[in-house]
């Protein structure tokens, strides 16, 4: 049993991101008001912090059929993974995007918002090998790790490709799409890896 200050099943989603807001503004009235200013580095971050909350609002549908997530996993550099999904299907880093109102692309390498090119593939790619070693390293066996961008609150979401090496989907479509994968973990894998995933101490180093 870990320590409860230890357990990152705790953490609730975007929980990075509200500590990120607080840094930023101390003040909690003035915080408020910058959440809804214009332009506001604050309002940008309380966009995203929208987005994992949906986000996990999905996953949290995955309960009960096999599924583990954890939120807000923070790497000791300070960077976090959004969310991180162990279940039959296998294990998924997953990351929140929200583009609210815009079409979003994704082709063989890349994704596009409104045309304009981002790097979330190749963001999303890092973070899932990393994950990958990390648990391969506290597991003893290799955990492959796929990654998934969550795309919440797009006016459109293109895909082009059967099998794109990353998982671009709709957060609404997120835990249909999870769950209909085909199984490659047991029960015992699935609770072995969630196990050493939601300590803390697996992340910082």
């Amino acid at each position: 049993m870990q320590p409860l200050q230890e357990d990152l099943a705790r953490n609730r989603p975007g929980d990075a991101v509200r500590r990120k807001i607080r840094e930023l503004q101390p003040n909690p009235v003035l915080r408020v008001i910058d959440r809804w200013r214009p332009g506001s580095e604050i309002r940008r971050w309380a966009d995203g912090l929208t987005g994992e909350r949906l986000t996990a609002r999905r996953l949290s549908k995955l309960r009960g059929r096999g599924w583990c997530t954890l939120h807000a996993i923070q790497w000791a550099t300070g960077a976090d993974i959004d969310h991180l999904a162990i279940g039959p299907a296998g294990v998924f880093s997953i990351n929140s995007k929200r583009h609210r109102g815009k079409t979003v692309w994704y082709g063989d390498a890349a994704i596009t918002v409104n045309g304009t090119p981002t790097r979330h593939i190749a963001v999303s790619q890092s973070e899932a090998r990393r994950v990958s070693r990390v648990l391969s390293r506290h597991c003893g066996v290799d955990v492959p790790v796929r990654p998934v961008i969550s795309v919440v609150h797009a006016s459109k979401v293109t895909v082009q490709g059967a099998n794109p090496p990353v998982l671009v989907l709709a957060a609404e479509h997120l835990d249909q799409v999870l769950s209909g994968l085909s199984p490659i973990l047991s029960t015992e894998q699935v609770a072995h890896v969630y196990d050493v995933a939601r300590r803390a101490q697996t992340w910082a180093s």
